[in-house]
């Protein structure tokens, strides 16, 4: 494969390579933040629910979240609609955050 085609596919890897490095950065984060000692990156499902079931995450750990984003990635979570939308699993908050950043960079 060259050309075009060549750098699409590796395109998608990079990317899928930088989503799973975003989710294990977001999982050690979250295990430090709201102080899950006897867990590892590896025990959060990527696509388990962070509140109700799952984690079993409260609304004091939504507003850990929110810090969390801020002082990190520099992500400002302006309404709690948004939030919820995106504070559902580890994949939906890698897909905010991914996205801001993608939106911070200039588009070559």
């Amino acid at each position: 494969m060259g050309g075009a085609a060549g750098r699409r596919v590796g395109e998608r890897i990079e990317s899928r390579d930088m989503a799973t490095d975003l989710k294990h950065r977001l999982k050690e984060l979250l295990i430090d933040r709201l102080k899950f000692e006897d867990m590892t990156p590896d025990d959060i499902p990527d696509d388990e629910p962070l509140f109700a079931g799952g984690l079993g995450l409260d609304s004091i750990d939504a507003l850990e979240i929110v810090v969390m984003l801020e002082s990190e990635f520099g992500i400002k979570v302006k309404n709690e609609s948004s939030a919820r939308d995106y504070f559902k699993s580890v994949s939906t908050l890698a897909d905010l955050v991914g996205q801001k950043l993608s939106q911070e960079q200039p588009q070559a």
